[in-house]
């Protein structure tokens, strides 16, 4: 078991028999000092299938259109948080540790509701997003243009 500190928040890791990983945060409570112990809901964590970091990708589409806005990645701890919050919080990869959307952009993924996959390893959010979705600025991440499909078109073309 690794112990990380970060601030006033202690992480503790366990790695369970199934070969993944369970995040508690113990939390200060600014009113009181006390610490407090937060889980996902275990019935809810035991549907979670992750991979060999304990990630699950995590799809944010805008709940009024359908639009597709961006994939990330999360952890039980994160998807607790979304659910508890109402805004949507990711585990970076490239800088192991939890963002919220919007808190640096401005950009904020307000939920609107929230679905497991069929198998357990991705989750669908349904959100109302103020903003662009992609840290590039551009309303989706998805907006570099279609990929050219068998024949030499984009998807939707005959090819010539």
């Amino acid at each position: 078991m690794a112990t990380l500190f970060q601030g006033d928040k202690v992480r503790l890791r366990a790695v369970e028999a199934a070969d993944w990983e369970v995040h508690y945060d113990w939390n200060m409570d600014s009113d009181n000092g006390r610490m407090t112990d937060e889980a996902l809901d275990p019935a809810l964590a035991a549907r979670l299938k992750r991979d060999e970091h304990g990630l699950f990708a995590a799809i944010a589409q805008q709940y009024d259109t359908g639009e597709v806005l961006m994939l990330a990645w999360m952890d039980d701890e994160a998807l607790r948080r979304t659910l508890a919050t109402g805004r949507v919080t990711y585990w970076s990869r490239s800088r192991a540790e939890y963002w919220t959307k919007g808190d640096t952009s401005g950009n904020v993924q307000l939920l609107k509701s929230a679905a497991l996959d069929c198998d357990g390893d991705a989750v669908l959010l349904k959100v109302d997003q103020t903003g662009g979705a992609c840290h590039t600025g551009d309303r989706t991440c998805f907006d570099a243009g279609a990929l050219p499909l068998g024949g030499g078109g984009a998807m939707g073309e005959s090819p010539a």
